[in-house]
């Protein structure tokens, strides 16, 4: 069967720097079916849905329904939901956690607060291991469901980590695909024994570059600069190196990374389109994705 994710391994399409962008999570648990668009499509209240969507607009919030892997029968869902918001910017990250009955309260969350990095007091802070979110919605792209289901359930069976199921983290054609906090690195590709190496290496502090697809905190350029020096310098510890990123010009990007040690490298990025053409997702026509190539990079 031919699929998006056969043929982006096939063309060998790079996963660096394809990362979701978002500095905080909010993660809303909703079992039963998703649509494409789950936030107003599933069980989840419409009306909360937009309000949410709307409400992260332009904060750095990006929110997400998530449910526990399994069989997800078309039926009322449980009375009380878990909620996760997660900043993950590194050095000053946090996971925060709470039960809820109603979930229209989350309305009344300051979004914008919770993208700078501010938790405003929600909830109780998450003290168990790390939370893998593997992308499992079949209504978005048939890959998530043939792929990102089986994964989930192996990795709940193994009970290797907290692991959800959720509802989009981009980048079909690299399923299985898998959002790793505290840290909030994607990964792609997955085995599961890749992923269960992941979840390993993050339990230690640190990351996987081979399969990471990025950072999440960071946007593309900031991505693509993060991962070639972890390449140049085999450095692994997930909190060591923090980006900024300046435009050049259009499509072009001097990226400043930091390692807490002192060090610091320039990276030149610049924006490519990917060819040949090729879908982005299951039955969506053949296009360039755009991608972001390393020019440079130097001591500073």
């Amino acid at each position: 069967m031919s699929t998006c994710t056969n043929l982006s391994a096939e063309l060998a399409e790079p996963l660096a720097a394809t990362a979701a962008t978002a500095r905080t999570w909010l993660l809303i648990e909703q079992s039963g079916p998703w649509g494409a668009k789950a936030l107003t499509e599933s069980h989840l209240d419409s009306r909360l849905g937009r309000e949410l969507e709307a409400a992260s607009a332009g904060t750095g919030v990006r929110v997400a329904l998530i449910r526990r892997p399994g069989r997800h029968a078309d039926n009322r869902p449980a009375a009380r939901h878990q909620v996760i918001l997660a900043h993950t910017v590194p050095g000053r990250g946090w996971i925060r956690r709470a039960e809820s009955a109603d979930l229209t309260e989350l309305s009344a969350l300051d979004l914008a607060a919770a993208g700078a990095g501010d938790h405003g007091g929600f909830g109780t802070a998450h003290t168990g291991g790390p939370l893998a979110l593997v992308c499992t919605n079949g209504r978005r792209d048939r890959c998530c469901a043939l792929l990102g289901r089986p994964l989930a359930a192996e990795l709940a069976a193994a009970g290797h980590s907290e692991v959800w199921e959720v509802t989009h983290l981009g980048g079909h054609r690299f399923s299985p695909t898998m959002l790793v906090l505290p840290y909030g690195y994607a990964y792609g590709r997955l085995t599961e024994a890749t992923a269960k190496e992941v979840l390993a290496v993050t339990t230690a502090g640190q990351m996987w570059p081979a399969l990471s697809r990025g950072r999440s905190c960071w946007d593309r350029p900031a991505q693509a600069a993060e991962q070639a020096v972890r390449e140049l310098t085999g450095e692994h510890a997930a909190e060591t190196l923090t980006v900024t990123q300046d435009p050049l010009t259009e499509g072009a990007w001097r990226c400043l990374v930091r390692h807490v040690d002192g060090r610091c490298w320039l990276v030149e990025v610049v924006r490519r389109l990917s060819e040949p053409p090729r879908p982005e997702s299951c039955g969506k026509a053949p296009g360039t994705p755009v991608r972001m190539e390393v020019r440079s990079v130097r001591r500073s």
